[in-house]
């Protein structure tokens, strides 16, 4: 039995890097690629890991990952288009436009690129899946990150469309939406024992998620047992967007 290929971005760190390490245990072979190597040098004791430094909101980058999972491994079987940068501030101030643009590029510009890249390899393999990360600010507004709620909402009409594209090849696309996950990107927001209470308190399953909860997901939606499963987005986000907002949840029991 030939041992599946997945290539997961955004890999350095957080969910991405729960991703790599999760795949890898349950036999995969894997491309894990991120602009840090530093943090891609953690894999370094995984077998069956090979990485790849570069920036995937850059065409070649995408080409390159592709193209080392075919010459290391013979094939790529799924990918977790996983890249994302955080980012926010008025509509209005200095320089919101560019940090926009930046933004764009890294959560949607990087996951255009990455079908485009990964497709054909899957199709050589009469098919496969690939799975985005999105947000639960894709799904709703926040206050003061207009930038970062576009883009992830992007994301997630971008794999409805790409899913109907390519479902009759068997290709299927997905993508999850993290609410709040232990990661360097909210280490200030988890360290604020304030903030991080004020957010605890509105997710109904009282605690923010571990990186590894995401993963399982995406491990879920990569795989076999979600072959009838494409165009979907699915919250990972202890029950958050199903809470209108307006009243608290109940309080978690001591």
């Amino acid at each position: 039995m030939v041992d599946p290929v997945v290539l997961v971005t955004g890999a350095a760190s957080g969910i991405g890097a729960a991703a790599v390490r999760l795949f890898a245990e349950r036999g995969h072979r894997v491309v894990a690629v991120d602009i840090d190597k530093a943090g891609l040098d953690e894999f370094a004791e995984l077998d069956g890991v090979v990485t790849l430094a570069g920036d995937v909101a850059q065409e070649d980058t995408n080409t390159r990952a592709v193209e080392l999972a075919r010459e290391r491994f013979g094939r790529l079987d799924a990918a977790v288009l996983n890249a994302g940068i955080g980012g926010g501030g008025p509509l209005e101030s200095p320089g919101a436009v560019e940090r926009f643009d930046r933004l764009f590029a890294v959560n949607v510009r990087s996951v255009v690129l990455g079908l485009r890249a990964v497709v054909p390899a899957l199709r050589a393999v009469g098919g496969g899946s690939v799975v985005a990360t999105s947000s639960v600010s894709g799904l709703r507004g926040d206050p003061g990150t207009w930038a970062y709620n576009t883009t992830k909402a992007a994301v997630i009409n971008l794999v409805r469309a790409a899913a109907i594209d390519y479902a009759a090849e068997g290709i299927r696309v997905n993508a999850i939406a993290p609410g709040g996950t232990v990661t360097a990107m909210t280490a200030g927001q988890v360290a604020d024992p304030e903030f991080s209470a004020f957010i605890t308190r509105r997710i109904p399953a009282q605690r923010w998620a571990d990186p590894r909860e995401q993963a399982e997901v995406l491990w879920f939606l990569a795989s076999p047992a979600a072959s009838y499963v494409t165009g979907v987005t699915i919250p990972v986000d202890g029950g958050l967007s199903a809470n209108g907002g307006i009243l608290l949840p109940p309080p978690a029991r001591t």
